[in-house]
């Protein structure tokens, strides 16, 4: 470039005929939407390693049977409420590789409990890719490989054993295919209601807004809670585990359509004035495409805020259910459904690794809250926050 004494700068480089006049002069500058969202985004370290650590949590779902030593259901009768066992790499000083020491249950009759012993003389190494109970890979065929296996004669329970002798690392993983997946749906649920029945009222307003706001008011009234033990213990009780799954998935997505709804009405009165949705409506296009073309994209940001936000309330009311009772019942398992199992505060006492179902809750539900919170600011490129 050359600077001119007029303060103008010419451009030295020569002319190129073959040259793509579209291409941006400065793509730095000049960047795209998408672009910019991610830009900021990932300048919010915990929002962007929430979404790193639930998008894996989510493509090692199919595979949970391969990578957990134990099906879920699989008991050992010789090992209840065993406690965790360490996986150990060096064994009197030399390195044999990972290896547990086996265990014996012993009955304490005076404290009435479990007690283990270490037979640290001889160090079991783990098994790879070895043949276990079989198990539905990728919800599609029958298989039999694990990724580690307990060694003959031994057992390996990373977190512990519960009051059946079933491993509680093993479970935790595969109660996530229906923890997790219950707030997909109850959140698709929601958002098709709210969406819809938000988008009409909004856009229509009249007798239309006046009746849809006095349905969510008197929904929004009733005590939540409550409402969620109703619909459930409606469910009959001789029911597949599978179909009160689905039941359980959708009651959620009832219940968290209002606020919603309400949100997307209230944005909806404002766009509607606009120029764009004016011109389009003269132009002749129907309510329709007008919300789904014109009104709908400019919300798309905070809706996707919204479902981030949502999901993790669907998970814990799920969670919640199944620890009343009212949920997801044996012998489906979930986080719910095995925190159900420790109810007993006695038990919980003496063997506080049965406990441990409610800290994957705990860490699913913070990491929606930061990729939430991560989202929420990074769709507005041109924030200052």
């Amino acid at each position: 470039m050359t600077d001119l004494p007029n303060n103008h700068f010419v451009d030295d480089a020569p002319y190129d005929p073959n040259e793509d006049i579209k291409t941006l002069d400065r793509p730095d500058l000049d960047a795209p939407s998408w672009l910019l969202i991610w830009r900021k985004f990932r300048r919010h370290k915990l929002g962007l390693w929430s979404g790193v650590f639930l998008l894996v949590a989510y493509l090692s779902l199919p595979f949970v049977g391969f990578l957990v030593p134990y099906t879920p259901n699989e008991r050992n009768a010789d090992h209840l409420y065993a406690g965790p066992q360490m996986v150990r790499l060096f064994h009197e000083g030399s390195f044999i590789g990972p290896f547990v020491y086996p265990i014996t249950a012993q009955a304490d009759l005076e404290n009435f409990r479990w007690n283990y012993t270490q037979d640290r003389e001889n160090p079991a190494k783990l098994q790879y890719f070895c043949k276990g109970d079989d198990y539905n890979f990728i919800g599609l065929f029958r298989a039999e490989t694990h990724l580690f296996c307990a060694p003959e004669g031994a057992t390996v329970f990373l977190w512990g054993a519960d009051r059946l002798g079933r491993d509680i690392f093993s479970r935790i993983f595969y109660g996530a295919q229906l923890s997790l997946t219950v707030g997909l749906i109850g959140i698709t649920v929601s958002f098709l209601l709210g969406i819809s029945i938000g988008g009409i009222a909004g856009y229509f307003g009249g007798r239309t807004d006046w009746c849809v706001q006095r349905v969510i008011e008197i929904l929004r009234s009733l005590p939540e809670l409550p409402l969620w033990l109703a619909l459930s213990a409606a469910v009959p009780s001789h029911w597949g585990p599978v179909a009160v799954f689905f039941i359980i998935s959708i009651i959620l997505g009832l219940l968290d359509w209002p606020g919603l709804a309400r949100a997307v009405r209230s944005k909806f009165l404002a766009l509607r004035e606009e120029e764009f949705v004016r011109a389009a409506e003269m132009m002749g296009a129907k309510p329709d495409r007008v919300i789904r073309k014109h009104l709908l994209p400019n919300f798309a940001s905070h809706l996707i805020a919204s479902a981030m936000l949502s999901i993790p309330a669907m998970i814990l009311g799920e969670t919640a259910l199944s620890f009343l009772g009212l949920g997801l019942r044996a012998p489906a398992v979930s986080w719910g459904v095995m925190l159900n199992d420790a109810q007993n505060l006695a038990s919980i006492e003496i063997y506080p690794w049965t406990a441990i179902p409610m800290l994957p809750v705990i860490i699913v539900v913070l990491a929606f809250n930061f990729l939430g919170d991560g989202l929420r600011d990074s769709l507005d490129p041109y924030s200052d926050n």
